[in-house]
């Protein structure tokens, strides 16, 4: 592609990164992996890019037929920007790199995060061993977005879409949601200060937001944490 830098190295990797490896593109295909995406829901989900380079990464990424352009159908009928096939066959590398990150011993927590990077770290982070034994399903209402988490047999899928049939509906703003699930926050406290809303089985909400155990650090070698 005209205008990008080149390793001139013929191993794949290095490819991967001609494709994926300019600044904002991995977060842009995060934002992405759950579904169609307009112009403005991207830039609301990441504030610190400029709408030009938003732009030029998009038009980047189509050119390397990553992402695809389309319409919504009517009423809405608006232009959004959505994954290739190919392109949505990076969710696990973006899975592997986000438990692979997590261990950093410099990693921030408490920072803002976007609700597509909330839902994708569960996927991340879930533990079938503390799962065993649950079955049932949540509707998440993260930032006004609705979508199902259903755990059977170990096992957990969060998929976009309504959350009327649920046994239990947890709603709230994602950075909240990541304090409870990440960052030891009490839901009772939460819940009690308004924060967030549960309604249905709480027992069900209460057990979910403790299957998604952060690694271990890696060794701080550096000293860096000190």
């Amino acid at each position: 592609m005209a205008g990008k830098r080149h390793y001139e190295d013929g191993c794949a990797a290095a490819h991967a990164l001609e494709l994926i490896g300019e600044r904002w593109a991995l977060l842009i295909i995060r934002e992405l992996m759950l579904g169609p995406r307009r112009f403005t829901d991207l830039r609301s989900a990441l504030p610190g890019i400029s709408p030009n380079v938003l732009t030029q990464r998009l038009d980047e990424l189509e050119r390397a037929s990553i992402v695809v352009r389309g319409k919504l159908p009517p009423p809405a009928s608006v232009r959004v920007y959505d994954l290739s096939d190919w392109g949505r066959e990076l969710e696990p590398v973006m899975l592997v790199i986000g438990r692979w990150a997590a261990r950093s011993p410099t990693f921030p927590l408490g920072r803002q995060i976007s609700t597509n990077s909330l839902i994708l770290s569960f996927r991340t982070m879930f533990d079938q061993a503390r799962a065993k034994g649950l079955s049932g399903c949540i509707g998440l209402v993260i930032d006004g977005q609705e979508f199902t988490a259903c755990m059977t047999t170990g096992r957990l899928t969060i998929e976009p879409g309504a959350t009327a049939q649920c046994a239990a509906r947890l709603e709230g703003d994602a950075n909240m949601i990541a304090a409870v699930v990440y960052g030891g926050m009490p839901l009772d406290a939460a819940i009690s200060d308004g924060l967030l809303q549960v309604s249905g089985k709480q027992a069900l909400v209460e057990r979910f937001t403790g299957l998604f155990p952060l690694p271990d650090r890696a060794p701080d070698l550096a000293g860096t944490d000190k």
